[in-house]
């Protein structure tokens, strides 16, 4: 099976920054829109075995790779924040 081990690591980013934004919606609308946003912007890494699934997340783990994604992770908060397609009106975010 082939896995992109970037989206697990910015769906756990995306619930460890939620509280740092309390203006978002998180509806079922805005919160793919931060995934994509991310997912979009952030290095697929694929693996198809164990050992390169263990190789990958420790590279992901350092602390480069965390910070990256993390700040890649508010820019995309902020975007959907400002222009949330599911109707609630924009939120200026901190």
């Amino acid at each position: 099976m082939i896995t992109n081990l970037v989206e697990g690591h910015v769906i756990a980013a995306y619930e460890s920054l939620l509280p740092r934004f309390p203006g978002f919606c998180g509806c079922d609308i805005c919160r793919p829109d931060v995934l994509v946003y991310a997912l979009n912007r952030l290095p697929a890494r694929y693996v198809a075995s164990r050992s390169g699934s263990v190789i990958t997340e420790l590279d992901l783990d350092q602390h480069q790779g965390r910070t990256t994604i993390d700040v890649v992770m508010m820019e995309g908060f902020r975007k959907v924040m400002q222009s949330p397609r599911c109707g609630k009106a924009p939120t200026a975010a901190l």
